[in-house]
């Protein structure tokens, strides 16, 4: 069966305030979290703000996920990591079609960002995690 994507839905983006209390001098100000379970998956000052446009399947839990009718969502602000072992706790998927999904480790929901193998650089989306100081 081949998989059917839906056409990607845009997804609310931060508001400048909301941005001016995760953003300090470009990067993350606070500790980022998973949504769904306390895990840490990066220490504040590590990730750069990035206004990118890069679709991402709907969120849900690895248990939950089928193969068919996929729906995205486009999303526009990334926390990019330029190292891959500055994550304190990720996982990476298979590569689906040539991407690289990053989950939480822990309770596996996701995605939340996505590896670029070119680059080798890692993009989380700046609403699809929690903040903590």
């Amino acid at each position: 069966m081949e998989t059917e994507t839906k056409p990607a839905q845009k997804s609310g983006p931060f508001s400048l305030k909301e941005l001016e209390n995760h953003v300090d001098e470009g990067r993350n100000k606070l500790l980022i979290s998973c949504i769904r379970c306390p895990s840490k998956i990066l220490n504040a000052g590590i990730a750069e703000y990035k206004d990118i446009e890069f679709a991402l399947p709907k969120m849900t839990l690895r248990k939950d996920r089928k193969d068919e009718n996929i729906e995205e969502e486009i999303l526009n602000q990334y926390w990019m990591v330029a190292d891959k072992f500055a994550f304190e706790n990720i996982g990476f998927s298979n590569a689906v079609s040539g991407i690289q999904y990053l989950i939480c480790a822990d309770c596996e929901i996701g995605p939340i960002g996505w590896y670029d193998k070119s680059t080798q650089f890692c993009y989380v989306s700046v609403s699809r995690v929690n903040y903590r100081s």
